[in-house]
């Protein structure tokens, strides 16, 4: 399941109503810019998102796309670098279950 932003396009943000059945699920969060976040989703609040158990990766430290650094995450586990992270929901533009990733 991808939950992406509003109809035209922006970021995800307002009701976080939607997020609730991914509470205490592993999941891919995209960010704008060049970061994700791999991890267990804890808490949506309309401003927020707080992870557990995390691996905040910054895209561009990489050597293999978005896509196939999320793939080998669904193979191999998430490479936890943060016990806890926040994000703005500002930031956020789409979440989807690690299990939901094609391989």
């Amino acid at each position: 399941m991808i939950a992406s932003g509003t109809e035209t396009g922006g970021p995800v943000s307002g009701n976080s109503d939607w997020l609730t059945a991914f509470i205490g699920q592993v999941v891919v969060c995209d960010l704008d810019d060049h970061f994700l976040v791999i991890g267990t989703l804890t808490h949506a609040a309309s401003d927020h998102l707080a992870f557990a158990q995390a691996d905040l990766h910054d895209h561009r430290e990489a050597n293999s796309t978005r896509e196939v650094y999320v793939i080998e995450s669904k193979k191999i586990g998430v490479r936890v670098n943060r016990h806890k992270v926040w994000v703005p929901r500002s930031r956020v533009v789409a979440v989807s279950l690690l299990d939901d990733v094609v391989m």
